[in-house]
């Protein structure tokens, strides 16, 4: 695990805040491994958090900073990881071992283990977890509550100008995703989504994707590109008839770090309040 020092992690059993921390191996071939917060007194009532990582792969710091909230919610907190070696790409969803399924299987499991139940889920990702993250919710949008996209490098348009990854538009070979992807976009754009961001994240880093046509379409960096996707949606939404449900919050004084996110800019804040209800369609588009 990276950048959370480890005396200031929170024990594996937290008898104060009620919860403790599991690791999960993976089953099967394409199985995933998880990290798993479980409250000591569950609640059926309330979606589980699935919390999707980025390329930095740390699914053991994002459950324990989600635990202790979650479990005075009675809420599990499931961190799949994708590990290096077998999950190259996986913030596309769809590419070579389909990471869609595995996270799929990996919630069925859990359900069968009694851990979790069929209903939709919260559904968070940062930096690489929210380009999965976003594209999972267009591609299932009725298996998710609320999706939280934080500092997500780039995305997928609600439009079909751009080829997929980019856009929806249907890229060359068999496959042709982009259509699979909005087929059920009405579906989408009605669900509650909130779009996180530091405001120190306004300028590109060595990990930061650029081509020509992204760049333009959805500006340079993670700060604008967050803009324009919230703002893509919200167009999208009201050009359907649809009420927009949609939220852009910007974290303070916080730059690409999950850590620091968590720590000064509120973020645990966010991932835990309330949806956008249907008669508070707002979007927040300023710093």
């Amino acid at each position: 695990m990276k950048n959370l020092p480890k005396q200031s992690l929170p024990p594996a059993h937290d008898t104060l805040h009620g919860f403790h921390i599991v690791w999960r191996r993976a089953h099967g071939r394409n199985g995933l491994a998880c990290w798993l917060a479980i409250p000591h007194q569950r609640r059926a009532d309330t979606p589980a958090l699935v919390a999707i990582h980025g390329i930095q792969r740390g699914a053991e710091e994002m459950a324990r900073s989600f635990a202790a909230r979650a479990a005075a919610e009675g809420r599990v907190v499931i961190a799949p990881v994708f590990d290096e070696a077998g999950w190259t790409g996986y913030q596309r969803v769809v590419q070579r071992r389909r990471a869609d399924l595995a996270l799929i299987a990996l919630l069925d499991e859990l359900a069968l283990e009694g851990l979790v139940g069929k209903r939709p889920f919260t559904l968070f990702g940062f930096s690489g977890g929210a380009q999965f993250a976003h594209r999972f919710a267009m591609l299932y949008p009725h298996r998710i509550d609320h999706l939280i996209a934080a500092a997500a490098g780039w995305y997928t348009l609600p439009d079909r100008h751009s080829v997929f990854p980019y856009g929806l538009g249907a890229e060359s070979g068999r496959q042709a995703w982009g259509p699979k992807f909005g087929a059920a976009l009405d579906r989408f754009l009605q669900l509650p989504v909130s779009v996180l961001v530091g405001t120190l994240d306004n300028l590109p880093d060595e990990t930061t994707r650029s081509t020509p046509e992204l760049d333009r379409r959805q500006g340079r960096d993670r700060l604008t590109r967050a803009r324009t996707w919230t703002r893509a949606l919200t167009q999208a939404a009201r050009a359907r008839g649809l009420e927009a449900r949609f939220r852009l919050h910007t974290l303070a004084d916080c730059g690409h770090r999950f850590i620091d996110c968590v720590r000064d800019g509120g973020l645990v804040d966010h991932v835990f309040a309330p949806p956008v209800p249907l008669d508070a369609c707002t979007t927040a588009l300023a710093a």
